[in-house]
């Protein structure tokens, strides 16, 4: 078990490290500079080149790189190349606003999908299921911002029940998000809801359909007893990958979503720093996410262990 932590977290390291580079490289690549995108019009002769030495762009990539990542194992995340601005001040305001509103989704979803999936299953293939299926379907397969775009025509536009943008500064206390995030919530929860409420749904139905319930069944256990103790226990398990991936897609992959209701997290944040040529934020939020998502995958990886008897038998027999 603990070979395993240690080659896990060996491997999320690594990758880790990859994907910055990645981003590294992607980032040179593009055309143009911070400076370029700084000065605009007037980019070009020596102001051009003053200003590159300023901002330290003449240097080789290589380098630049090599210092980044020394500054980041030393806990300073530099400052960005517009503005000139501490990274980790820019970053800290976004990171705790995604959260924010991942924690929202979330707090709003898992229990619905949950208690949906679970449902649909013990009633498979009549009414209640259809319709629960029908619309989980639905909601993954229409894209986020059409999702998003036809609640803020309805709900803000046309009732006007709730704010259709996020107006509020990156820096403004949490307690300043509300009402105007419960939108971007409710979409994100939809999209969350509908992938687990299947994931939720299948599981339960492979294993009310698997011998020992059946065994269960013929002993004359209980309806109550075999689905709270035998069907949910075995059916969740595989859910918590899902849950997990989720997570990390609510912390870095929403971009659409924030840019949609103009919402200051990291996603808008990354976006604008790839507008701006700011090489330094890219990196520092690509790898936030990617730590994010080699951790949760980790732990969900770690749960799934620990309430699976099976699977820690079999991983001690491989270690």
């Amino acid at each position: 078990m603990l070979k395993l932590i240690l080659r896990r977290l060996l491997f999320g390291l690594l990758t880790v490290s990859l994907v910055s580079l990645i981003i590294f490289g992607a980032v040179e690549a593009l055309p143009g500079d911070a400076c370029t995108a700084i000065l605009q019009q007037d980019a070009n002769g020596q102001r051009l080149e003053n200003c590159r030495v300023e901002l330290g762009l003449n240097r080789p990539a290589w380098t630049r790189y090599g210092e980044w990542v020394g500054g980041v194992l030393r806990g300073d995340l530099g400052l960005s190349t517009h503005g000139r601005r501490p990274i980790a001040g820019i970053v800290g305001d976004r990171l705790a606003n995604s959260l924010l509103l991942g924690a929202c989704a979330l707090a709003l979803g898992l229990p619905l999908a949950f208690g949906l999936g679970v449902l649909a299953a013990l009633q498979r293939d009549r009414r209640f299921d259809v319709v629960v299926s029908s619309t989980a379907i639905a909601a993954m397969t229409i894209p986020e911002f059409v999702s998003a775009t036809v609640l803020i025509l309805v709900l803000s536009a046309w009732l006007g029940w709730l704010p259709g943008i996020v107006t509020v500064p990156a820096d403004a206390a949490w307690t300043r998000f509300f009402p105007q995030i419960l939108l971007p919530m409710i979409v994100l929860a939809m999209v969350m809801t509908a992938h687990i409420l299947r994931t939720v749904r299948s599981s339960m139905i492979e294993v009310l359909d698997s011998e020992f319930v059946r065994m269960a069944t013929l002993k004359g256990v209980p309806w109550g007893r075999r689905v709270w103790f035998h069907v949910l226990p075995n059916a969740l398990l595989p859910a918590i990958n899902v849950v997990a991936l989720t997570v990390a897609w609510l912390l870095g992959g929403v971009v659409v979503i924030e840019m949609v209701f103009n919402y200051p997290g990291l996603g808008r944040l990354t976006v604008t720093a790839v507008a701006e040529r700011d090489l330094a934020v890219v990196q520092t939020v690509a790898l936030i996410v990617s730590a994010v998502y080699v951790g949760i995958n980790l732990l969900a990886d770690l749960l799934t262990l620990a309430a699976n008897p099976r699977l820690r038998t079999a991983v001690a027999r491989v270690a």
